[in-house]
């Protein structure tokens, strides 16, 4: 099978589904910045992988052919991406007729407030750009794809997510009181979604 990561990053979950597709599969790592494509190639090499390419491109315009993917994967960028419909419609374009989508990724049970959307850290801390857990399902069925299920939630203990060194320098910087903090870590939760492309 061939896989494509959204958003590869070093390389590892590329490297981690090169051994489950074997030698006469292929993995694609697509990923914006050059930087990280130069590490995970570098990571590549030394792991000597030979069923395993990376290239450069945003998610939002995947440098990969039409009907190409057997499965697509992406851990926790979605959420990081302005338009996020147009990376699920090309994910979409990307797979084949019968292909897989497996995703994980940060969401929110509640609005946040404008500040923390805002804030850069919490940007980068995959917060601000978090969609809510409905919309962002709407936003999965609405580019075409069926069986569209969220087959793991999990919510972060409050104090966990408090020793978070980004959640740390995010709540001075916003200067939140601890019950304001509390009430907004309680608002993420992690998912991991599956859905199909229909085989017509």
């Amino acid at each position: 099978e061939t896989v494509v990561d959204l958003g590869s990053g070093g390389g590892l979950d590329c490297f981690l589904s090169a051994k489950k597709v074997g030698l006469k599969g292929k993995v694609i790592g697509v990923d914006m910045t050059p930087e990280m494509l130069d590490k995970a190639r570098e990571n590549c090499r030394k792991g000597t992988y030979k069923n395993v390419e990376f290239r450069l491109g945003e998610i939002e315009n995947l440098p990969v052919a039409d009907n190409t993917a057997d499965v697509i994967i992406s851990n926790c960028v979605i959420n990081l991406s302005p338009d996020k419909q147009r990376v699920f419609q090309e994910a979409f374009r990307v797979l084949k007729p019968g292909g897989r989508l497996m995703i994980s990724d940060i969401v929110l049970l509640n609005e946040i407030p404008s500040a923390v959307k805002k804030s850069e850290l919490a940007y980068i801390g995959c917060i601000a750009g978090a969609e809510m857990k409905n919309n962002y399902i709407e936003l999965v069925k609405n580019a075409g794809f069926q069986e569209v299920k969220i087959i793991e939630e999990t919510h972060l203990p409050h104090e966990a997510m408090r020793s978070d060194p980004t959640a740390k320098t995010i709540i001075k910087e916003l200067n939140l009181t601890k019950k304001s903090a509390g009430k907004i870590l309680g608002s993420v939760a992690s998912i991991k979604v599956s859905a199909t492309k229909p085989q017509t």
